[in-house]
């Protein structure tokens, strides 16, 4: 059998406050943008010359958060960097909006709602030729937040963390499929979503849960080779092995039960493989240099 097609491009998806060197707000903050998230970025798109294309689709705010990744992208030195203020898929399918997406070194997704991203981009040309450039060239697509929970096919659209792992704490939908292995939550310790990651994956037990904390990303090549960066963790759940998951005999509101989860706890260098589910622990030692 012929070998699969190696992904080019690298997805970024990051748990939300990446520094914008702005102000003690939550859509802005983080503490160190040199050695931040979005710093990150710019070196895995090629540098400060890349073509950085920012859609803030999912916030309420679309046009003070375009204009807060300009000003966070110009402090680190980026001159090429262009906003789309797509609402809906008329947008999606505009021409000179397809022609920044064509030319773009990086897409970053920014915050907010992911059902709108899906609901505004999902299955357009655009869409897929997003997907396609992804898979045949180094694009880098870079999502926070929400902009990161897009990325999985069965997506976490909402739900509660009060009602932690009680069945229906979450709500699941289809994603952009980018990273379609895995379940994406941010905020994730901050926002105290264990319940809810744990319930996706008892849903779809074949997929990976990735919950990143704020400040925190994974760097993924290869569409499987991760890599933890940032000040936070990340919180892995692997379902595949699970001995005992009532999760779909129980009615909604019913505590779960689930054994044998496998959770890894990982950090700032750690890695982790996808397909063979394998972790990489960076040594002590070199967490502190």
């Amino acid at each position: 059998m012929a070998d699969e097609k190696i992904i080019k491009g690298t997805l970024f998806p990051i748990g939300g406050n990446e520094d914008k060197h702005i102000e003690d707000n939550e859509l802005y903050t983080q503490d160190f943008i040199e050695d931040g998230i979005l710093s990150h970025v710019v070196r895995e798109s090629g540098g400060v010359d890349a073509k950085i294309v920012v859609i803030p689709t999912a916030s309420s705010i679309p046009v003070e958060v375009g204009e807060n990744y300009l000003h966070a992208f110009d402090h680190l030195g980026c001159k090429n960097v262009r906003v789309l203020q797509i609402k809906n898929r008329i947008h999606a399918g505009n021409a000179d909006f397809m022609k920044a997406i064509e030319e773009a070194d990086c897409i970053m997704f920014g915050g907010g709602d992911q059902s709108k991203i899906v609901a505004a981009m999902g299955n357009t040309r655009m869409h897929k030729t997003i997907i396609d450039k992804y898979h045949n060239t180094n694009l880098v697509i870079a999502g926070t937040s929400a902009g990161a929970m897009c990325m999985s096919h069965e997506m976490i659209a909402g739900g509660s963390s009060t009602d932690s792992l009680a069945k229906g704490s979450v709500r699941l939908d289809k994603g952009m499929s980018f990273l379609p292995e895995t379940i994406i939550d941010s905020h994730f310790i901050q926002r105290a979503r264990f319940g809810r990651l744990a319930e996706a994956v008892a849903a779809f037990p074949h997929l990976i849960g990735i919950g990143l904390a704020e400040d925190t990303g994974v760097i993924v090549k290869e569409g499987k080779h991760l890599k933890v960066v940032g000040s936070g963790m990340v919180v892995l759940f692997d379902g595949h092995e699970l001995k005992h998951n009532n999760h779909a005999i129980l009615k909604v509101g019913t505590p779960m039960s689930m054994t044998d989860l496998k959770v890894h706890i990982l950090a700032n260098g750690d890695r982790y493989d996808l397909e063979s589910r394998t972790v990489s622990v960076l040594p002590m030692a070199s967490k502190f240099e």
